[in-house]
């Protein structure tokens, strides 16, 4: 009998869960190496965001430094000359504050630009990444006091984060495209502007947009893998800094050339959620979908995404949202498409009523829209011309 009791107190023993400072440890470990890996704070913190989706962005941060809250302490500490005396308790503090239980404290303003360059030197204290402080905080942004939110967002439109992937930009030509000192072409990403679209309810509505000037009007602008990849780029820090955390349960691509753009988000931001298909074809009085298009099996109430290439005059896109929601009716659905045509000749719009497809996308009713570029008739080609 005591040998049994004995093996069944090892067995209990054995299936307890770790303690958080056990667990916290092992995700440090899992954050720096991570960094080594990727040779970037945010990429390591992206990366376990995806890989563990009840890590906030603020801890996820701390990971991928390789700190435990009391070294991430004393690195904040050391940020500001020694000048504070933060201890690993407010640490602990404004991390469970932002997995949003009800519980724990906000970072100031000033503590987040602080924690920004104290995980910024990364794992080593070395490095001098420059990291986003709408990313730090981006699930709870929309929960930090309204001062604050709008402090940040002046501070965000006045500084473009390195971390941020973009196309060399060196000597511009006179038609507005990026090129080399040798004069060859190597990227197409005009100016960048803010732009105001329909978002979530308390959601933050502004997002980054560039310009894809055209050098030859009349004619389909070709896109190469370079603009195409920035303007997923932009797409996803668009979504992650919505104001809430997105968990998707079906990422839908219209066509092939949405196809491509759902993959990487489903892989990138959602965490491998399941991938969709909509494969249209053109009749004389619209479009319909194919037999080749997927719909997967979703919970439900589910979180879907539709990413396009384009919106142009056409309501491609409402046909595809009334489809969805026959087919899922109590879905929240997101839009989000890489080019929008607007009603002038002129890129940078001041408005989301001057594209040609704003009174499309708002009759479609999306919970929010994201957006990559702007263009001009005739549109934009994908890569490869994929269809």
């Amino acid at each position: 009998m005591e040998a049994s009791s004995g093996q069944s107190n090892t067995s209990a023993q054995m299936i307890q869960p770790p303690t958080p400072q056990a667990r916290g440890r092992e995700m440090a470990a899992v954050g720096k190496k991570l960094w080594t890996t990727l040779g970037s704070v945010t990429r390591a913190a992206t990366e376990l965001m995806a890989l563990y989706q009840d890590v906030p962005s603020l801890q996820a941060y701390r990971y991928a430094a390789g700190l435990s809250q009391d070294q991430a302490a004393e690195r904040y500490n050391e940020s500001t000359g020694n000048q504070t005396s933060l201890g690993g308790t407010s640490i602990n503090a404004w991390e469970t504050w932002a997995r949003g239980r009800g519980r724990g404290s906000p970072p100031s303003l000033s503590s987040i630009l602080i924690l920004c360059a104290a995980y910024g030197r990364g794992p080593f204290g070395v490095a001098e990444e420059n990291i986003s402080p709408t990313e730090l905080i981006a699930e709870a942004y929309e929960r930090l006091p309204i001062e604050d939110q709008l402090s940040l967002k002046q501070f965000t439109l006045g500084s473009q984060p390195e971390s941020a992937y973009r196309p060399p930009r060196t000597t511009a030509t006179s038609h507005g495209l990026l090129a080399t000192p040798s004069g060859r072409s190597t990227g197409q990403v005009g100016e960048e502007f803010v732009l105001s679209v329909p978002t979530v309810e308390h959601g933050n509505p502004d997002i980054c947009v560039f310009a894809l000037p055209n050098p030859r009007p009349g004619q389909l602008l070709d896109l190469t893998w370079e603009t195409f990849g920035y303007g997923l780029e932009q797409l996803s820090v668009q979504i992650k800094n919505v104001g809430r955390r997105l968990d998707v349960d079906v990422c839908f691509g219209v066509n092939e050339a949405g196809l491509v753009m759902a993959t990487f988000m489903a892989s990138s931001r959602f965490s491998r959620c399941k991938i969709g298909y909509l494969r249209c074809n053109k009749i004389r009085d619209g479009i319909d979908l194919d037999d080749a298009s997927f719909f997967p099996d979703a919970p439900a109430t589910p979180t879907i995404v539709i990413c396009d290439f384009e919106v142009k005059h056409a309501d491609v896109v409402g046909y595809l949202a009334r489809q969805l929601r026959v087919r899922y009716p109590n879905a929240e659905l997101y839009f989000a498409v890489f080019g929008a045509m607007t009603k002038s000749r002129g890129l940078t719009v001041e408005s989301f009523d001057d594209l040609t497809g704003a009174k499309i996308m708002r009759a479609a009713g999306f919970e929010a829209i994201f957006i990559a570029a702007t263009m001009n008739p005739p549109g934009i080609e994908p890569p490869m011309e994929l269809r």
